[in-house]
């Protein structure tokens, strides 16, 4: 029953999906229809709203970071139930059953998964995303790149269970970075910043983040 309730409430909450609520309360319309079709705060800052992608960033963040800790209060017995909490969390943000499961890419959620479990590991996958983003100014880049050096991070800081299940969760936000993998290798990834840039889908329903 722990393991059920904690996997649901973490999925749950993983699944609010924070740009699009923010974006539509404050009269933008659908985040979707712009950009990139992402509902994550690259996207909403090309609506030149900074202050939007950063309440984005932030609930984001937050939602991953509430689950793992919340769950690791409640059970403080139960040792595995927190990564495998920050697992469900971050599906729950890639595949929200309020969006017919087409969600983000979950790198925001993603840190704050880590920083739950680990904070020095969430800080570490932190800076090496603002120094990609700084360096090549592309928010995909650097998300790959920060995710990557996770597994080994959380490997050391934590134990094999923690970062076989961040792993997981690494590959995941591969998979759904696939688009912008293939935009970067043939140079059309929008950088950081550009309003209503490249990487919008052709005619039909827009790609959700």
């Amino acid at each position: 029953m722990a393991l059920l309730t904690a996997l649901a409430g973490s999925y749950l909450l993983g699944s609010i999906p924070c740009g699009l609520l923010l974006t539509r309360v404050a009269g933008l319309g659908d985040i979707r229809s712009i950009g990139s079709g992402n509902i994550g705060a690259t996207n909403v800052l090309r609506t030149g709203n900074k202050l939007l992608a950063l309440l984005t960033l932030l609930g984001d963040f937050g939602k991953g970071l509430a689950a793992v800790l919340a769950v690791a209060a409640m059970w403080p017995l139960e040792p595995m139930l927190p990564a495998l909490s920050a697992l469900a969390a971050v599906l729950g943000h890639l595949f929200p059953v309020w969006l017919k499961f087409k969600g983000g890419k979950g790198m925001a959620t993603t840190l704050g998964v880590l920083t739950a479990l680990a904070w020095p590991v969430g800080l570490f996958a932190a800076l090496t995303w603002l120094a990609i983003a700084l360096l090549f100014r592309y928010s995909s880049l650097a998300a790959l790149v920060a995710t990557a050096v996770a597994p080994a991070a959380m490997w050391y800081a934590r134990d094999g269970f923690d970062a076989g299940l961040v792993l997981a969760i690494v590959i995941l936000v591969w998979i759904r970075h696939h688009e912008n993998i293939r935009r970067l290798t043939l140079g059309e990834e929008p950088k950081i910043g550009k309003r209503g840039g490249g990487g919008a889908t052709p005619p039909g329903p827009p790609e959700t983040p």
